[in-house]
């Protein structure tokens, strides 16, 4: 009897032999073959979208491609065997064949759900380029929102999908139980429906964008990210602080990118001493000190005596930038501060307070 003919476990040795060799043969040249089938592909996206980056692509989709190559052909080529009868009993009413069988059809399901998750970051990769060359943010929280959002949706049916193919459960009788225990789970995870819903009327009323510097419950710093669950605020300290988005929602959100203008306000809390002559003096210098900023600030800005008490005297000064970075808008109120500083010393201003000073003089009694 020919050695390859020698029957083990209800399979040839011959079947042995080229089961392992196709799957031995799949893995050495999974990597060169999913590249070649992916660049093929490539050609299709390419007349869709110029400007893509042909090695993004292979870097994001080769990779899943490739287990999905390896496992197909592996599930196929072991199919090709015979099940050994000493291995076949009943679990659970199944036979471990038909278990096995329907193992190898979720493997192939998932790899394929992995492969599309891909595609969809590749997809979304093209379409974030698209929307940095154009000013509005929008357009990124756009494309962002999206991806999140398709992915769920792949992966739930992704999910459906295996439970059909590998478990024969029609969709319309699953359907409706899931209906009913979504809507228990809806009740137990109320909070994090909110933040869902709550994500959907971000996207819609557009109060911010992704980039934007807000400050909400007393939380300040530049929007990173708007999920569907929560938003993601990067601030001054160079911290991430995640905020869920029912309460972005319904909380009072200051963004301040959308601002047309800065301001700037400095208030001089004078002597009640100070002469009139000499306010007017001061109020007159600091108006014509904001006149020659005009390169700096945004207006002739505002000068006016706004209190009288026996506290002090208070003049506001007031002015406004253009919306500029936040360092340059201290530079130009420190320039403006040291002037404002050089105009009270020259007329020798006091300011309230300073001559409130108590003075006790220590006599000493002559024995």
């Amino acid at each position: 009897m020919d050695f390859l003919d020698q029957v083990y476990f209800d399979n040839t040795i011959r079947s042995y032999l080229v089961v392992c060799g196709t799957i031995l043969l799949a893995l050495l040249l999974k990597r060169y073959l999913s590249r070649y089938l992916v660049s093929l592909f490539f050609k299709i996206v390419k007349k869709i979208w110029n400007n893509v980056s042909k090695e993004s692509f292979v870097n994001l989709v080769a990779g899943p491609f490739e287990w999905f190559l390896v496992l197909s052909i592996a599930v196929f080529a072991i199919d090709k065997l015979n099940f050994p009868e000493v291995l076949l009993f009943t679990l659970y009413g199944h036979t471990t064949a038909d278990i096995l069988s329907r193992t190898g059809t979720a493997l192939i399901i998932i790899s394929f759900i992995r492969m599309v998750l891909r595609l969809t970051d590749f997809i979304a990769l093209v379409l974030e380029e698209k929307a940095n060359r154009t000013p509005d943010a929008r357009d990124n929280q756009l494309v962002t929102f999206l991806r999140d959002f398709l992915k769920v949706i792949i992966g739930i049916m992704g999910i459906l999908l295996i439970v059909k193919a590998c478990f024969n459960q029609p969709l319309g009788n699953l359907l409706t139980g899931l209906s009913l225990v979504g809507a228990a789970l809806a009740l137990g995870a109320k909070e994090s429906l909110e933040n869902l819903i709550a994500s959907f009327i971000i996207f819609i009323d557009k109060p911010f964008f992704t980039g934007d510097t807000v400050k909400v419950n007393n939380v300040a710093g530049r929007v990173e990210k708007i999920g569907l669950r929560s938003t993601r605020i990067l601030t001054a300290d160079k911290t991430i602080v995640t905020i869920p988005n029912k309460q972005m929602v319904d909380s009072i959100v200051d963004n301040w990118s959308m601002r047309t203008q800065r301001r700037a306000e400095i208030k001089l809390d004078l002597s009640v001493k100070t002469p009139a002559e000499k306010l007017e003096i001061i109020i007159e210098a600091i108006k014509k000190l904001l006149i020659s900023k005009d390169e700096l600030i945004s207006g002739p800005g505002s000068v006016f005596l706004k209190e009288v008490s026996k506290n002090g005297i208070t003049i506001i000064v007031e002015y406004f930038t253009d919306t500029i970075p936040l360092n340059e808008f201290d530079t130009i109120k420190q320039t403006i501060n040291l002037d404002i500083k050089k105009i009270l010393e020259s007329n020798e201003v006091v300011f309230a307070g300073e001559a409130n000073t108590i003075v006790i003089n220590h006599e000493v009694k002559e024995s």
